[in-house]
């Protein structure tokens, strides 16, 4: 019998988003892919460190150990795989380390060089997580959440606290939403933008790349009580009144639970999102992205490309 994913929440990260592997890639933009291939295979028996997505992914895969309101196990609720530009002859180090750190990882896409984009689709892939921005563009252009992470910033290591609740946040406009109403005020500016909402307040924004992962935690999250729910999402935007009503109003037409909003007009979002303790952020701009990645981890999201 094969092994079904669906109604799964299937994670794709890459080896560069799971570990630091920031000396690696260096050897191989600086000196070619043949250098790095020996530098991996000479360095099979050294255990990577984590990288920027390692802590939310730790945290994703012990939501299969944890029981639901009903009193039933969670089990293979999440599944996790790398997928990797990696050839398979240079992956032992990958997986070798996932096993040092015990993660429950079995499964692999290792390219050799090759776009990974064909293989999001055939993966039922929720969430894709990776450096490198061709493949993340592609899978934007695929109606695939997924996000370019931050390779500096946070790293988290084994002996730390296990995460008793992660968190997750959210841009709106470009991420959770479309870009219709960002392309108004980039166009037309600040004025013409708050019309347009204010106008449109009670018709449901268009879907955005990260909208249905959204939904599927908003369902995941249903299934458990309320003082045990292990996500806690938060929409973090810069829109501010009169512009929040039609966000209000799309969530609430989307069915889906958002835990916290942050309605910011323009104040920083970094302090918000350490203060929130997000565990991974989205956002459509580096300009938020960069300073937020020195206190949480975070990923950029590309815009869709016509």
């Amino acid at each position: 019998m094969s092994f079904d994913l669906e109604n799964k929440l299937v994670i794709g990260v890459s080896s560069r988003a799971l570990f630091d592997m920031e000396k690696e890639n260096a050897i191989f933009e600086k000196k070619g892919i043949d250098a790095y291939c020996s530098y991996e295979r000479e360095h099979e028996d050294e255990i990577l460190k984590p990288g920027p997505g390692f802590q939310l992914i730790r945290a994703l895969l012990r939501l299969n150990k944890l029981k639901s309101k009903s009193g039933e196990t969670t089990q293979e609720r999440v599944e996790v795989i790398i997928m990797s530009r990696n050839s398979p002859d240079t992956s032992l180090r990958v997986f070798n380390a996932i096993s040092h750190y015990g993660l429950d990882i079995s499964r692999a896409v290792l390219a050799s060089g090759a776009s990974l984009a064909p293989y999001l689709n055939a993966f039922k892939t929720d969430l894709f997580l990776s450096a490198y921005e061709d493949d993340v563009q592609a899978a934007i252009n695929s109606g695939i959440a997924a996000g370019i992470i931050c390779d500096e910033g946070i790293h988290t290591y084994e002996n730390e606290e296990e995460m008793k609740q992660i968190r997750i946040a959210f841009d709106g406009d470009a991420v959770l939403f479309s870009d219709a109403s960002e392309r108004i005020f980039q166009e037309d500016g600040l004025e013409a933008f708050e019309k347009n909402e204010k106008v449109n307040a009670k018709k449901p924004l268009s879907a955005g790349p990260f909208a249905k992962f959204l939904k599927t935690i908003s369902d995941l999250q249903r299934e458990f009580s309320e003082e045990d729910v292990p996500i806690r999402t938060a929409l973090v935007t810069s829109r501010s009144a009169p512009a929040h009503e039609r966000v209000i109003r799309t969530l609430r037409a989307w069915n889906v639970r958002i835990d916290e909003a942050f309605f910011l007009g323009g104040v920083a979002k970094r302090d918000i999102l350490q203060a929130f303790g997000a565990n991974i952020f989205f956002d459509d701009q580096e300009v938020h992205t960069a300073p937020a990645s020195e206190v949480v981890p975070s990923a950029r999201v590309p815009y869709v490309k016509d």
